[in-house]
This record gives C-alpha cells, structure tokens and sequence, in this order.
C-alpha cells in the first residue's frame, strides 16, 4: 500500500521567497509516529510543507493530512484533491479535534484527539474494508508505542532533527491552552515507560536534543528517573517546564545535571487577575523573580512566553513586560496576541459573550487580534505587540541583557543566542537554502555547554568563549 503523510505549512510560514529560521527547527514527529504502526511492506512518503516542495503528482491508497488551525484551509484544500485522485484521506490533529463537524466534510475518517491508540484500530477496519468516519481516542497510554519512524525524516532539513516527546499533554488546564481540548475525554497527562524514553535517546546520533513536551517536568517520579537515566550520556538538551515545578523540590537541579541548558517558561502575565481568568493557577503567587534566579544559578538560558490582551492588560504593559526581561536576562522571549481557539474554554466564553470578530483561522496565529478587547483597543494591542518584539531585540537591549548575569560565560552565551536567533535571520534564510542546518548543530551545542561557576577574570574568560565559538564557524 502507498502511504502519503502531510504535514501542511502554516499560512504564516509559507513563502517561496524567505525561510524564518522556526519553521525549520522541528521535523513532524507525530506523522513519523504514527508511520511506525504501518506495515514494513507499505511504501510511504512523508512529506513537510515547512522545509519542500509538496510532490501531488502521486497516486497514493492513503493519505494521512495533519491540521493545526493556520493550516486549515490548506489541508481541506490537500484533502479534497486527494479524494478526487481516489485516495482514502485520513485528517487528524488539534484543528479536527476541536472542530470535527467542519473537516469531516473533507474525510474520509478522521481523529479526534491523540491518534496512538485509534490509528492502529483505523488500520485494522480499513484491512477490512470496514472503516469507521469518526476515531475517537478511547485509550490513552504510551506502555506500546513502537519506535518512531526516524528514517522518514530528512534530517538535513531541520536544525533540531533530535527533537523528541517522551510525555503527551499537560497537568494544568489554562483557559486558553489548544492543547487542553485535545486531550478531552480521558488522561490529559501520562508518559512513555522510562527505559523506552530511553532507549529512544540513545537511538539519536549527537548530543543536542529539544524535547517537545508540553511540560518536561509534568510527572516528578518520570522526570526524576529520566534525568537519572540520562547522566553520563552526555547530553545537552532544551524543553519546556512551569514557574511551580522550576520552585518546587530540586527537580530542575537534577534536570541541569543531566544536560538541559534552555527551558521554555511560560510566564504569560504578571496580573494576578490575568491568572485567574486564565485558570493559569500554577502561576499565582509564585515568585518569577525566584525562578529567574534559581534557572540563572544553575546555567540555564530562558526562553520566556508572555500573552498581550488579556482583560487586565492596560497600555503600560509592553513596556513593563519587555523591562522586566530585559532587567532579569531573558535569553530570548516570545509574545503572543491572546488567542481564542476553538474548542478551548476561552474560545467558548468569547463566543457567550459575542466577543469573537472573525472566524477566519489563518488570523488565528497569536499575531493578529481576533476578539473585542477591553482596556486596550484592537489596534493598541496589535501595535503594542509589534513594538515589543522590536524592542526586545535591539542590540542595545540585548547587550544590556546579557551583561546583567554574573558568569562572563553565560552573558557571552546569552549574547550569541539571543543575537544569532533574531538579529541573522538573512543568514539563516541563505542557510535553509543551501541545505547546511546541519553545520550550524556544533554551534549550537557549544553554545548549549555547561556553564563554568567561576567569576574569576571575566574578560579573559570571554575571550576565550570567543574563540571557541570562532573555531566552530571557521573549522580551517
């Protein structure tokens, strides 16, 4: 049997002109996943619309098109060719889950929710020519996941091709989380079995990894024995995890010992008020300032994550937002416009409350405003936005950043990042082209190492990192 497996672009992110460096970061894992539980003898053909050119010159018996809510209107668009080619077109992923009634149309079967357990039961009625219209996710355990298919990806496609899931969802249940929908009707957190985890990392060729998960730190006996696994593999490694569990116990410590170097934070807001609406309860009362300090001490980089527009947003809150990242050395942040997805709580109380003004997914991309506001209007709070991210990353800001940490290390590792991430994006469009992501991964695992705790003579410590990191650019 031909398998096609598309992972369309967001609308956002494509263009046949420029390639933003982070649409190339991450290859589909959940596609590849899925692959694994095909038959050795099927012929299949994973295809990423981020990173090549869609090949629809084909004649697949199987088409299994993933949907997030910017690609929408694409996949219908894939779906619908399909089917008229013949093919059997399967759509999965957030956007169906939360809207099953608006991409059944375009199906022939389709997924609601997480696939791992419903994909194999599809297989098993389509051998028999008996498929069901609607899978729902009825089991959720991750104890017989086999091995993803990594050699369907084209590694030299991405910049992390080591990106890897070892748990599926999340803990908390924030009003405005995509996720939370997703994994309605059943766990909204579990993990994979320790040893597969793993097994799987030791599968991966190098020693960078970026962890995918929604909250690494989620399950403390999980990540306490992963971490332990993971010593002495000599890895380095990014994820994700929250305020809370950066403060409680020493997890995050025992994390830095096995390798993680940059974590995603989602700190959001810093209104009290916010947090309650938003149901974002891990944060409240929590110290950010503590958590800054405690990932600092312990070499770690912060990418930090803040939402614009929520109801107790006023005018001042750009600034006082981007201050604050800049004041506690943020090694990079991301901005988001508050968005109501369908399917989420949020979504829900716009629409009671007729706040919602469009219903046209490609604007759903954090970037654009798409419901009433209140203390600001909608055009304040999409100028504030764009203001925010300029102004975080001037160079000036980004110097100054950098310098307000201790170890001269770490403000020459933060300085790299921070400026290599958004001040070369030309450079990295001329990369993504001529196929050489790969060469830039030593880079950034030297710039991922360990953090010495030594402060003494700061300047020749810099200077030494330098060169370091010019011998890397420049190997001859």
């Amino acid at each position: 049997m031909k398998v096609k497996m598309i992972l369309p672009a967001l609308t956002e992110a494509e263009s046949p002109y420029w390639r933003p460096i982070k649409y190339s970061l991450f290859p589909p894992l959940g596609l590849a996943t899925l692959a694994a539980f095909l038959s050795p003898d099927d012929e299949i053909d994973l295809q990423d619309q981020h990173v090549e050119q869609l090949n629809l010159n084909d004649n697949p018996d199987l088409v299994l098109i993933q949907v997030y809510i910017t690609n929408a209107y694409r996949a219908y668009k894939l779906a619908d060719y399909y089917r008229k080619k013949g093919a059997y077109v399967l759509l999965g992923g957030l956007h169906v889950t939360s809207l099953p009634d608006e991409a059944l149309p375009h199906a022939d079967s389709i997924f609601v929710g997480p696939a791992e357990e419903s994909f194999p039961r599809f297989l098993s009625d389509f051998r028999k020519g008996k498929p069901q219209k609607v899978y729902q996710s009825i089991e959720r355990t991750l104890a017989t996941l086999p091995p993803v298919r990594r050699d369907l990806i084209k590694r030299n496609k991405y910049l992390v091709p080591n990106s890897i899931v070892v748990t599926r969802g999340c803990p908390h249940h924030c009003d405005f989380c995509y996720k939370d929908a997703f994994f309605k009707g059943g766990k909204s957190f579990y993990t994979q079995q320790t040893d597969a985890a793993l097994s799987e990392i030791a599968r991966l060729p190098g020693r960078h990894l970026y962890f995918l998960d929604d909250h690494l730190l989620g399950n403390i006996r999980f990540a306490e024995s992963l971490f332990e696994g993971m010593k002495g593999m000599n890895r380095v490694f990014q994820g994700a995890a929250t305020i809370d569990s950066i403060l409680r116990g020493d997890l995050i410590e025992k994390a830095a010992e096995a390798g993680l170097r940059s974590v995603f934070v989602g700190f959001e807001t810093f209104s009290q008020e916010n947090l309650k609406q938003s149901n974002k309860r891990q944060n409240l009362e929590r110290d950010y300032e503590k958590a800054v300090n405690r990932l600092h001490s312990l070499g770690i980089m912060i990418n930090g994550s803040f939402v614009f527009g929520l109801d107790d947003d006023d005018k001042d809150v750009f600034k006082r937002t981007v201050d604050w990242g800049i004041k506690h050395s943020l090694t990079t942040a991301t901005y988001h416009i508050l968005t109501p997805y369908p399917g989420t709580r949020l979504y829900q109380e716009m629409e009671r409350q007729n706040r919602i003004v469009t219903r046209n997914w490609d604007l759903y991309d954090t970037r654009n405003v798409v419901y009433k506001t209140t203390l600001l209007s909608a055009e304040e709070l999409k100028a504030g936005y764009d203001w925010a991210y300029k102004e975080f990353y001037r160079w000036s800001n980004i110097l100054e950043s950098s310098l307000n940490h201790d170890s001269a290390k770490h403000a020459l590792k933060h300085f790299f990042y921070t400026g290599g991430w958004k001040k070369f994006e030309p450079l990295w469009n001329f990369i993504i082209k001529t196929r050489g992501l790969n060469y830039m991964l030593p880079l950034l695992e030297a710039i991922l190492s360990k953090v010495s705790s030594s402060k003494k003579n700061p300047g020749a410590e810099i200077v030494s990192e330098v060169e370091d990191y010019s011998s890397l650019l420049n190997p001859g």
